[in-house]
């Protein structure tokens, strides 16, 4: 059984991607509150899902690129400093066309944060880093738990949701200062397969994963971007509580990742990816069916027990389908997570002008039986490559 040493450089890591997780889960319960500022529809606000989605594709585009040409660790405190400066232009910006290009911006970077990390954890901890992967986003989770609360506290005291997306810049700062103070320096990750030499091409079996992590990122998305507006429309929640309220997905992510991480090391990833699935469809259901706060953000807490493994799991098969080639994959990945974030919000935002938030949720559901079908497939190509 693989084991997972958490130096140095390991907790640094999880610090690095916990200051993306911040702006992550608050930025989704913003955008009900942008929408009713800029006075827009669904479908129009649901454009900054898309604005995410073209951030992401340009940075994982970049990811490569930087890697091969800064290292992993200097590309990781370029991105880090690029995610404070697009918060706090975001914070600034009232015209959509603004807050869109600030998404577009952020979510650049934010991209070679996550491509970064994950290429850099796989690396450092080997057949242990689908754990160590796991951990980290437990630890994006648990700030991205803060996220919610803080923001649904300053609109509840009437100052807004932007001193509490802008508190991401002044953390990357200390967190920047602490790792200089410590002498904690990052793995560069450059290679001579890296430097030089064109890229291969991914796998057939890699390409499954990035179509499952689609999907699943498809979830994730849809549940952060519009679950507060359900819990207002359905449950009766108030703007900020609603807002608020969404910490209860990212909670029940840090949950999950933190009992995750240990459960990757002892079960193999298809029959764990399976039980996450699972466990996402039941909390979804006790969120769709409840018309009071309580159930409703109790559901909310379970499909992020079930959505918690769903990105760790994604990327860890992704990679394991790519031997060697672990910056390439990392970076495509993030093509998967746009279309996720790009497509299913709109769709869901479009839906939701006609028949209303509640009724189009029911894209929920599909995209999980989709996924739980390519989890099986996914399962079976690896067996096969691996006696290959």
């Amino acid at each position: 059984m693989p084991r997972l040493v958490r130096d140095r450089v390991t907790w640094l890591i999880y610090a690095q991607l916990a200051l993306w997780g911040y702006f992550l889960y608050g930025f989704g319960p913003v955008v009900p509150l942008l929408r009713d500022e800029q006075r827009v529809s669904a479908s129009v606000a649901s454009l900054h899902g898309t604005a995410l989605a073209v951030g992401a594709l340009a940075g994982g585009a970049l990811f490569p690129v930087l890697a091969r040409r800064l290292g992993r660790g200097r590309t990781l405190w370029v991105s880090l400093a690029g995610v404070a400066a697009a918060a706090i232009a975001l914070c600034f910006a009232r015209p959509l066309a603004l807050t869109l290009s600030a998404a577009v911006v952020v979510m650049l970077f934010g991209a070679l944060v996550v491509s970064a990390v994950v290429a850099t954890l796989t690396e450092h901890h080997g057949e242990a880093g689908s754990a160590a992967i796991a951990e980290a986003n437990a630890a994006a989770c648990i700030a991205g738990v803060l996220a919610p609360l803080v923001i649904g506290v300053a609109v509840a005291a009437g100052l807004g949701w932007r001193p509490g997306l802008a508190v991401v810049a002044g953390l990357v700062a200390v967190v920047a200062l602490l790792a200089r103070f410590l002498g904690v320096r990052l793995p560069s990750g450059i290679s001579a397969s890296t430097v030089s030499g064109p890229a291969e091409r991914l796998p057939g079996t890699y390409w499954v994963a990035w179509a499952l992590m689609s999907i699943t990122g498809s979830v994730e998305v849809c549940l952060s971007l519009w679950a507060a507006d359900v819990l207002r429309g359905r449950a009766g929640m108030s703007p900020g509580a609603a807002a608020a309220a969404v910490s209860g997905i990212v909670a029940g992510m840090a949950v999950g990742r933190l009992i995750g991480g240990r459960l990757a090391l002892r079960v193999t990833p298809v029959h764990l990816f399976l039980a996450a699935l699972a466990v996402s469809m039941l909390g979804f259901a006790v969120f769709w069916t409840a018309t009071v706060p309580w159930l409703a953000v109790s559901g909310l807490v379970v499909a992020g027990l079930g959505n918690a493994m769903h990105y760790p799991l994604g990327i860890s098969l992704a990679l394991r389908a790519a031997p060697g080639q672990e910056d390439q994959a990392a970076a495509r990945a993030s093509y998967g997570m746009a279309v996720g974030f790009g497509l299913a919000p709109f769709l869901l935002g479009a839906l939701a002008d006609g028949v209303g938030a509640h009724q189009a949720f029911l894209l929920v559901p599909l995209f999980l039986a989709a996924a739980a079908l390519l989890v099986v497939r996914l399962g079976r190509q690896l067996t096969v490559f691996a006696r290959a």
